[in-house]
């Protein structure tokens, strides 16, 4: 039997299989952040994965990074996601829900004109998605030292309301050049206090929300993304190897549901390096394949693999892998839209039998 298709532990839950759906920002939600009745459907549909990571999801407003991206802010997004993680659980599923503060990768026409906030006042390389099209970045603002634990206090707040709202979890994307990485990567962070400096001063945020998420619900219902030298969003860090050792040699404590690790060109083996290092479930990501991410759950490399794309053209991947079915294609030209169900819900699914 595959490997992939037997159970395995994530936290406090036991997912069937070893499949998981990738966190990927589809940009289907309202303008107000939150996500409609399309979102339920592309959700409950996945709900075979043996574990979904939602899209980013803004834990407060000024962590909006691009139009029609979904929040956990106020009452009426906590109403529309409780609705989601209902319609997953009742096929079957488990869900967390990445949440993502973009920082500097925003623009104030998606801030009610706020300016946006980072470790260090740099402009990032680039343009916003907005309403209006793409627009350059602007400079941001570097958070003051006693901001900061008022930006720390909004993610455990947001871990609040997603478990208030169902979910199974949580995870911190500490990944793509978003506020966490932007504090973790000596690029971005050029601070000169506790927050800045040695590795020990840039680990400190991320290590301080998890504290804060790991508070509100406990270790086994938190997870984590990195992606070491991805250098997406004009992230840059002198020495990732370091960074990224130390990080995860301090997760530790937190006993978290699990580690997310996508490389995306990195020249390091981050697998080979971070998988010793962190005793837990350890989850692998980009670019595989079912026979690569076979291979490496066989080999002890992983425990499960996560699938983005295939994911999203797919909604019946794990049976699709298990009767060796053809996949459909993904239409990148439909990825990020406005709310419509266009390459978004109307993927085919295997009919009985197996055709499609």
């Amino acid at each position: 039997m595959s490997k992939l298709l037997t159970p395995v532990r994530i936290g406090r839950i036991i997912a069937p299989n070893r499949l998981v759906m990738a966190p990927m920002t589809r940009s289907r939600a309202a303008d107000d952040g939150v996500p409609g009745d399309i979102t339920l459907t592309y959700y409950a549909q996945r709900a075979s994965a043996g574990l979904i990571i939602t899209e980013g999801v803004f834990p407060a407003a000024l962590g909006k990074g691009y139009v029609h991206t979904p929040g956990i802010a106020t009452d009426a997004q906590v109403a529309a996601w409780k609705k989601i993680a209902e319609a997953v659980h009742a096929r079957g599923g488990r869900i967390f829900m990445q949440l993502m503060h973009s920082g500097r990768i925003s623009h104030p026409t998606l801030l009610d004109g706020e300016t946006p906030v980072a470790p260090s006042a740099i402009k990032p390389e680039g343009q916003a998605w907005t309403s209006a099209g793409q627009v350059d970045y602007v400079t941001p603002r570097e958070l003051a030292l006693a901001e900061i634990p008022a930006v720390i206090s909004e993610f455990r707040a947001a871990t609040r309301r997603a478990i208030e709202a169902g979910f199974d979890g949580v995870e911190l994307h500490s990944a793509s050049g978003y506020l966490p990485e932007q504090f973790l990567s000596s690029g971005s962070n050029h601070r000169q206090d506790q927050y800045g400096g040695s590795v020990e001063n840039r680990s400190r945020f991320v290590l301080e929300v998890l504290e804060a998420m790991v508070a509100e619900a406990g270790g086994d219902r938190v997870g984590i993304k990195i992606s070491p030298e991805m250098n997406y969003n004009s992230i840059t860090d002198a020495d990732p190897q370091a960074t990224y050792t130390f990080l995860v040699k301090n997760l530790a404590r937190f006993k978290l549901a699990y580690l997310h690790v996508a490389l995306f060109g990195a020249k390091t083996d981050y697998h080979g390096v971070l998988r010793p290092l962190f005793d837990g479930t350890y989850l692998m990501g980009s670019g595989l394949t079912q026979e690569s991410a076979e291979a490496a759950v066989s080999a002890g490399n992983a425990d499960a693999a996560v699938f983005g794309s295939a994911f999203l053209a797919n909604p019946d991947l794990p049976e699709r892998f298990r009767t060796g079915a053809a996949l459909n294609t993904p239409d990148r030209n439909t990825f990020f839209a406005p709310p419509t169900a266009q390459g978004y819900i109307d993927y085919p699914a295997l009919a009985v039998g197996g055709a499609v």
